[in-house]
């Protein structure tokens, strides 16, 4: 999968391989070519990014320039209140966008919280965070109250700056913006490469960041996360001018906004997305995941550890599939054997007791779905509304063609699956627009779609 670049435009283009339109879209080549290495703010020469064209779809980049360090060094994390203010006053006192981005513990951590904060803004530097120690960082949220911040995936960061004080008026996200602008690898090292010259080394992305003190290297990593964004910030925002996307970016972006500190939501029997638990058959196997999945979920709370990491999902199947009844049959069963989980096998049993103890009418029962069913099942029962999602996601990717962007940016899926599955009695480009909406659809892309899809809907051959 390549990007070349044509007189229209930049032009997203799917090779063999590509996931279809519902199904999640590939993040793996944004290649696109600048035709003269412009400066960057600093007036440090930028090596030319590669032309993609040459040397086929996968060839590497011919040049780039390792960017190893911030150019004013690796900063000590601030930890006291009078850092804090320090920090609050230069920010306050700096010029143009602000560069944001938190690091969390995922895959470590039982919360979702921010173990570091970086922070970069012309005319103040690159500062980082250490929100551990501080009550909250709500004194630098007014300092940027009237700035733009620039983030990467906002959405994975957004939600743990909301927690301690910190959220945006307004924001560019460059992964969005690349998206929408039709590249195909829109992570940041790839977009900083392919854009400005540089390659940022990424080894440290998935560290266990509530480590404590932060390593020397990982601190420098997370400055350098930060050390471009608004350099690349300005060249995605040109790019989206020149496509005539940037009103599109600013309805998603004021969208990101508008959600930054919405609480998550609840999902119903969130035990039913264990990994494997397809392979547990009948209600009461199916009540022994669930009882192990609280009783898991409880520990991995109290140790604020990821659940994962207390006992896997490959574990709680295998037990709910053999029903051990003692110590010495649970601890054979695979994931059972590590020490901390041996310690913990009263809990396990105990869990497993209680499901056995279950009267019928307690078991776990399946739960109305909220919309429609698995498009597989389509055909099966809806014939029709079968054939009207195969137009419906037609029309989105033919769409998504003309426009060079990525169908699940055109639209949500499940936005259409929805509409497809029970579409407006009276249908019309209105109702078909002002259902899409009620899903929460942009006005951008209803304003895209709607007609089309409105002819779609209906058969054909009525």
């Amino acid at each position: 999968m390549w990007i070349r670049k044509r007189r229209a435009g930049t032009r997203l283009r799917t090779g063999r391989g590509a996931p279809p339109y519902g199904y999640g879209v590939t993040d793996d080549a944004s290649l696109i070519r600048r035709d003269t290495p412009e400066p960057a703010r600093d007036g440090r020469p930028q090596a030319e990014p590669p032309d993609p064209t040459s040397g086929g779809p996968d060839a590497a980049p011919a040049t780039s320039v390792p960017l190893t360090a911030p150019r004013e060094g690796t900063p000590r994390p601030v930890e006291t209140a009078a850092e804090l203010a320090d920090v609050v006053a230069r920010m306050a006192s700096g010029s143009g966008p602000v560069a944001v981005d938190a690091e969390r513990a995922s895959g470590y951590r039982y919360t979702q919280r921010a173990y570091l904060v970086q922070l970069r803004r012309a005319g103040a530097g690159t500062v980082l965070i250490d929100p551990l120690p501080l009550d909250d960082l709500r004194t630098l949220d007014d300092a940027l109250a009237d700035s733009e911040w620039v983030l990467h995936a906002a959405s994975q960061d957004l939600a743990c700056l909301a927690e301690i004080g910190m959220k945006p008026r307004r924001l560019f996200d460059t992964e969005l913006a690349a998206r929408l602008a039709g590249f195909e690898r829109v992570g940041l090292a790839a977009l900083t490469e392919q854009l400005l010259g540089y390659s940022l080394e990424k080894h440290h992305s998935a560290a266990d960041w509530s480590t404590r003190p932060l390593p020397e290297s990982w601190l420098t990593y997370a400055a350098l996360d930060v050390e471009l964004l608004t350099d690349l910030r300005d060249h995605l925002a040109a790019e989206l001018d020149r496509q005539g996307k940037s009103a599109w970016a600013a309805e998603e972006f004021a969208a990101l906004v508008a959600s930054a500190d919405r609480p998550p939501r609840v999902r119903p029997d969130p035990w039913r997305r264990t990994s494997g638990i397809h392979r547990v058959r009948g209600a009461r196997a199916q009540s022994r995941v669930r009882a192990l999945w609280y009783a898991r979920d409880s520990v991995a709370a109290r140790r604020d550890s990821a659940p994962g990491r207390v006992l896997p999902d490959s574990a709680i199947v295998a037990a709910a599939e053999q029903d051990p009844k003692d110590e010495r049959t649970l601890l054979a069963i695979p994931g059972f054997g590590g020490r901390s989980v041996r310690r913990l096998a009263r809990v396990w049993l105990d869990a497993l007791d209680e499901a056995r103890s279950l009267p019928d009418d307690a078991l776990p029962v399946n739960q109305p779905v909220d919309g429609p069913p698995p498009p597989h099942r389509w055909a099966e029962r809806d014939p029709v509304a079968a054939a009207r999602l195969t137009r419906c996601r037609a029309v989105v990717i033919a769409t998504a063609e003309e426009h060079t962007l990525p169908p699940e940016n055109l639209i949500s899926p499940d936005y259409i699956r929805r509409l497809a599955w029970s579409p407006p009695e009276d249908i019309t480009a209105q109702t078909v627009a002002d259902t899409l909406r009620g899903f929460g659809a942009r006005n951008w892309q209803t304003e895209l779609l709607a007609t089309r899809l409105a002819e779609a809907l209906p058969d054909p051959t009525a």
